[in-house]
C-alpha cells in the first residue's frame, strides 16, 4: 500500500493494541517508581561528591554514553518535525496551515514536559524520571500508525511531553555524579554533542528511511530507540543524596564504590551567610530571559532563514548551501565553548555566547547592498549559528550548577521549558500567516538579547572550578 494509512478503518486488533498501551504504560510507570523506604533524616547536612582528584572511570564513561543517547533522542524528535510535514500533508490531503498544528502541539508538549519532569526529578529522583519519560516515549511511538490526522496531534503532544523531560534531568544528574574537576567540560561537551547528534540522527533517518518507508517510519523509530535506552538503564545512576534520604543503603554503597563519591558535611551557615532569596530570583529571571531570547532566535529567525533567503533572490539550492556552510561551525563551537567554560569562566562564557548572538543580530541589520554579498551574508549567519549553538550548550549546564539539590531539577526544567517556548510562539504566528524576515526578527530580538547578556553579567556567579558543595553553601 506504499505505507499509506490515511482513511483506513481501525479494526479490532488496532483498538485492542491501543487499549493495551493505555493500560500498560501507566503500569510500567508504576513499576519504575522507587519502592517505599522509611525516610532517613541523618543526611540533612550532608552532600555526596567525589574528590577533585578522582579520575573518570568506566562507570563514568558508561553513564556519559547512555545519557548522550538520551539527549540525542530528546533532540531528535523536534528536529524530525520538519522532515515529516511534507509527506503528512500529502497523505492526509491537508494544507500548510492545518499541518502546522503538528509542530505546535509537539513543541507545546516538549515545553510542558521540561517543567513536569524537572519537578518529578526533585521528588522521585533523577533516574526514575528518565525511566518514566522513556516509557511514555516508547508508548507514544504509535503516532506513526495513526490513520487520522487528529490522532497524530494527540499522540505527538504526548510524545513531546515525554521527550521534553529528558534534557533538564540529564543535565541535573550529570552535575551531581561527575568529579568536580571534570564536571564543567563534560556537561557542555555532552550537551552540545547531544544537540548536534540529535539533528544528525533526524536528518540521517529521513535520508535512509523516508524514501523507502515514508514519513511514518520517522515516528515509529521511537519504539526501538526508546527500548534501547531502557535496556541500558542499568548504567544510569541515581542521585546519591536521594538514595541516602530514602534509606537505600546498599544502592548508595555500590554507587559510592563505582563513582568514587564520599559523604561530606556542608559548611554551617550563619544567618548573614544564608543565600538571598532575592538573589536567587534575579538569577532565575536572568537565565529564563536568556532561554526565551535563544528560543526566539533559534525558532523565529533561523527557522525562517531558508524562506527569507529565497525571497532575497537565492535559489533553494544556494540557500541550503549558505546554511550548510554556516552550520559546519556547530561542532567546533561546542568544543570551544567547553574549553572556555571549563578553563576560563563559566559565567563569562555564557555572556560571551549571548554577545556573539547579539553581534549576529546587528549584522542582520546591515544595509541590503552589503548583505547581498554572499561572503558577508554567510559571515552574519555563521555568527548567529555560533552564538546560538554556544549559548544552548552552556546555558543548561550553568543552570544545573547554580541551584541546590532540592530545586535543581525544577530550575533546570524551567530554563529548558523557556528555551522551547519560542517554538510554540512561532508556530502560533505561522498559523496566523505571519512569517518573519531576517531584518524584522533581528530588530525585534536585539534589545531583549542585549538585556539578557546584561542580566547574566549582573546576577550570575562564577561556577568554574568550584564544587557543588561549595556552590550550595554560598
Amino acid at each position: 500500500m506504499g505505507n499509506r494509512l490515511a482513511g483506513m478503518p481501525m479494526d479490532v486488533s488496532m483498538h485492542v493494541g491501543m487499549a493495551l498501551i493505555a493500560v500498560g504504560a501507566p503500569l510500567a510507570c508504576y513499576g519504575a517508581l522507587p519502592k517505599k523506604h522509611a525516610p532517613h533524616g541523618d543526611y540533612a547536612g550532608t552532600t555526596f561528591e567525589a574528590p577533585d582528584s578522582t579520575p573518570l572511570n568506566r562507570w563514568h564513561a558508561a553513564t556519559l554514553l547512555v545519557l548522550t543517547l538520551g539527549l540525542i533522542i530528546d533532540v531528535m524528535k523536534p528536529a524530525t518535525l520538519g522532515f515529516v510535514l511534507p509527506g503528512m500533508a500529502m497523505e492526509y490531503g491537508i494544507d500548510r496551515s492545518q499541518v502546522a498544528l503538528l509542530p505546535l502541539v509537539a513543541l507545546t508538549g516538549t515545553t510542558i514536559g521540561s517543567f513536569l519532569w524537572g519537578w518529578l526529578a526533585d521528588i522521585y529522583g533523577r533516574r526514575v524520571s528518565i525511566l518514566l519519560s522513556t516509557i511514555l516515549f516508547v508508548s507514544t511511538a504509535i503516532c506513526g500508525a495513526m490513520p487520522e490526522f487528529e490522532w497524530n496531534l494527540v499522540m505527538c503532544f504526548l510524545m513531546g511531553i515525554s521527550a521534553g523531560g529528558m534534557l533538564p534531568v540529564i543535565y541535573t544528574l550529570l552535575a551531581e555524579v561527575m568529579p568536580p574537576r571534570h564536571r564543567s567540560w563534560v556537561l557542555v561537551l555532552i550537551g552540545g554533542t547531544g544537540l548536534v547528534g540529535g539533528y544528525l540522527a533526524a536528518s540521517g533517518a529521513a535520508y535512509v528511511l523516508e524514501p523507502i518507508y515514508g514519513w511514518r517510519a520517522l515516528w515509529l523509530q521511537g519504539f526501538p530507540s526508546g527500548l534501547l535506552l531502557l535496556a541500558l538503564a542499568r548504567f544510569i545512576p541515581e542521585t546519591p543524596l536521594f538514595l541516602a534520604k530514602r534509606g537505600r543503603a546498599a544502592e548508595l554503597a555500590e554507587m559510592q564504590r563505582k563513582f568514587g563519591l564520599q559523604p561530606r558535611s556542608r559548611p554551617v551557615q550563619t544567618p548573614a551567610d544564608a543565600p538571598s532569596p532575592a538573589g536567587h530570583r534575579q538569577l532565575t529571571a536572568a537565565l529564563s530571559v536568556t532561554a526565551l531570547c535563544w528560543s526566539f532566535v533559534n525558532f523565529g529567525l533561523l527557522l525562517w532563514l531558508p524562506s527569507d533567503l529565497q525571497a532575497r533572490g537565492y535559489s533553494a539550492e544556494i540557500a541550503s548551501g549558505i546554511l550548510a556552510k554556516s552550520s559546519l561551525l556547530a561542532l567546533p563551537t561546542i568544543l570551544l565553548a567547553a574549553f572556555f567554560y571549563a578553563r576560563i569562566s563559566s559565567k563569562w562564557t555564557l555572556v560571551g555566547t549571548v554577545s556573539l548572538t547579539l553581534i549576529g543580530l546587528l549584522g542582520a541589520l546591515l544595509p541590503a547592498e552589503l548583505l547581498s554579498w554572499e561572503p558577508m551574508l554567510v559571515a552574519v549567519i555563521a555568527i548567529l549559528i555560533v552564538g546560538t549553538n554556544g549559548t544552548i550548550a552552556v546555558l543548561l549546564p550553568y543552570t544545573a550548577e547554580n541551584y541546590p539539590l532540592g530545586t535543581r531539577g525544577r530550575a533546570t526544567g524551567l530554563v529548558a521549558g523557556s528555551s522551547k517556548f519560542g517554538g510554540v510562539a512561532v508556530q502560533v504566528a505561522a498559523l496566523s500567516g505571519f512569517a518573519p524576515t531576517l531584518v524584522g526578527a533581528a530588530l525585534a530580538l536585539l534589545l531583549p538579547t542585549a538585556a539578557s547578556a546584561g542580566m547574566i553579567a549582573w546576577a550570575g556567579r562564577e561556577t568554574q572550578g568550584r564544587s557543588l558543595r561549595e556552590l550550595e553553601a554560598e
